[in-house]
């Protein structure tokens, strides 16, 4: 294995695939998970006979990545490899492109609907294929595309098929699946390998070389105390109160706290109520409280000219759409205040403290004299927008040398970038001229973003999966993770949480690892069994 580069760890962990056992690699962020899945599916194509290497991944531009970066310079010229995504023409054709090529990348939905196609040149059965490798498997779960592939599997494997492809998974943590004590965290991880009818191995005998080639950064919660005046924020709240009051809501009906998710999700069902009961009143007055809790939002979490601006787009849209009382009524109520929330909006007295706070920890790591390059982790489009004005205009930021850029999802619409504007801005990332991006969960989980010295978590109640994703994009050398959160709020309280069910899934893991075969292998063929027993097969 020395020629092809890889770790006594990663050397470890492929050694149950190289005796063609079903697994799943369990290795950090940056530990070389792909590198090892080359590895096994090159000795794979070398050893067996009409083999057939199909990589699979859940997200488009993984596709690309994983066949330029990966796999086509790992198993040079001898094999004709084939990237295959909605974006590609081939996808009208794969039954074919899989008969006539050794590995193909592609995503899940692709492989799946050749599975149920019956059309001959875009039909494949899985007795097609050889190696299955499938990344970033812990979301191998529920009804994902992953998971009604590997039922596929197992009905087939279950019925007796014997012509089966070998399973090999990748992921950097199965998560607890929402468990917090270990017997049920446990039977989590049991799902997950009996979901890729695979055992899930780790380095035993190499952590400490694991730990020095991915080393966890420094971590630090940078907290503020919550701001004692908060004039904009309660003028907002009046304002939502005079919508109550005008939609008459009935007095068995309790809508949860102002500015926070539960009361967004009441009043989206509340629109949906209205529109199903023909109530125009009730539908328009929920879809502009949240509006105004949306600004409610941005205002705890970025500037309060931020939240101004938010609210004051979208009445530059309703204003020209007046259609009766109820609408006159919820115009005119902001255009009343418009003034009155400018003036609170630009009054510095009551900025947001945490924008201070940020300022900071990003002026601890930049500077003229220093290369440091870092991920400013934010929940929304919306919020990375708003980032990115503040840092190009903060004068000692950009003092500081920040070069910032937004990278957000791919997709259709205004604020999402195409996959060439991904690809760009990491190639600038990558090659220094930039050295800040600000991201939303994009950038967690499988793009090519070289290491970071800083990685911040900013305004994110998110699983424990996503923390050690973006934990694990801080792995240059004595770099740092920062949670820039007020003084007892949720984002403290879901990052303590995530750091016990990481703990929580490591130990999980380790008690399903010290399991003797026969009792692992009775406890994933009795949750097959059980799973397709429900659906009647």
């Amino acid at each position: 294995m020395e020629d092809f580069g890889l770790y006594a760890y990663q050397e470890e962990v492929v050694e149950r695939a190289l005796r063609g056992e079903n697994s799943i690699i369990w290795l950090p962020t940056g530990g070389g998970k792909t590198r090892a899945a080359v590895y096994v599916a090159k000795r794979h194509l070398e050893t067996t006979p009409r083999a057939k290497v199909v990589v699979l991944v859940n997200k488009v531009h993984l596709v690309d990545q994983h066949y330029n970066k990966e796999f086509k310079p790992h198993l040079g010229g001898g094999y004709i490899m084939v990237p295959v995504s909605g974006e590609t023409e081939q996808k009208d054709f794969f039954g074919s492109v899989v008969q006539d090529s050794h590995v193909i990348i592609c995503t899940a939905q692709i492989l799946y609907n050749a599975l149920i196609n019956s059309e001959e040149t875009r039909h494949v059965e899985l007795s097609d294929i050889t190696l299955l490798i499938i990344d970033e498997c812990h979301h191998t779960n529920k009804d994902s595309v992953y998971n009604k592939i590997m039922r596929c599997y197992v009905e087939k494997k279950l019925r007796g098929e014997r012509l089966l492809p070998q399973i090999l998974g990748l992921t950097a943590s199965p998560g607890t699946g929402g468990a917090k004590i270990l017997e049920r965290a446990v039977e989590h991880v049991l799902q997950i390998c009996a979901n890729l009818d695979s055992a899930i191995v780790s380095t035993k005998n190499y952590a400490p070389e694991l730990k020095k080639v991915v080393p966890r950064p420094m971590k630090t919660y940078d907290i503020v105390e919550k701001r004692p005046e908060d004039p904009f924020g309660q003028h907002l709240k009046w304002m939502m109160e005079l919508i109550h009051g005008y939609m008459n809501l009935p007095p068995d009906l309790q809508l949860r706290e102002c500015g926070t998710q539960e009361y967004e999700a009441d009043v989206v069902l509340l629109e949906k109520q209205g529109v199903k009961e023909h109530n125009r009143v009730l539908a328009q007055c929920a879809l502009h409280l949240r509006e105004y809790n949306d600004a409610l939002l941005i205002n705890d979490t970025l500037r309060m000219m931020d939240a101004y601006r938010s609210l004051e787009g979208f009445y530059d849209t309703k204003s020209a759409t007046v259609m009766d009382g109820t609408d006159i009524f919820l115009v005119g109520l902001f255009e009343e205040n418009q003034i009155e929330l400018k003036k609170l909006a630009t009054d510095s007295r009551y900025e947001n403290p945490k924008m201070a706070k940020l300022e900071d920890v990003l002026l601890n790591q930049f500077g003229q004299a220093v290369q440091s390059r870092g991920i400013l982790f934010s929940k929304t489009r919306k919020s990375t927008h708003c980032l990115h004005d503040w840092v190009c205009k903060n004068r000692a930021l950009q003092g500081a040398g920040i070069r910032a850029a937004i990278l957000t999802g791919a997709g259709n619409g205004i604020t999402y970038m195409t996959q060439h504007e991904q690809a760009d801005t990491i190639r600038r990332f990558r090659q220094g001229g930039l050295n800040l991006l600000i991201s939303t969960s994009v950038a967690e989980e499988g793009l090519d973003i070289p290491e970071c010295n800083l990685v911040v978590r900013y305004g994110l109640l998110t699983n424990e999966i996503a923390q050690q994703q973006a934990s694990g994009r801080a792995r240059a050398r004595e770099s740092q993770y920062s949670v820039v959160a007020q003084a007892g709020g949720r984002e403290v309280r879901r990052e303590k949480m995530n750091e016990y069910l990481e703990d929580l899934t490591g130990k999980a893991i380790a008690e399903v690892q010290a399991m003797n075969n026969l009792t692992r292998a009775h406890c994933v063929t009795l949750i097959s069994h059980c799973i397709f027993t429900a659906v009647g097969i």
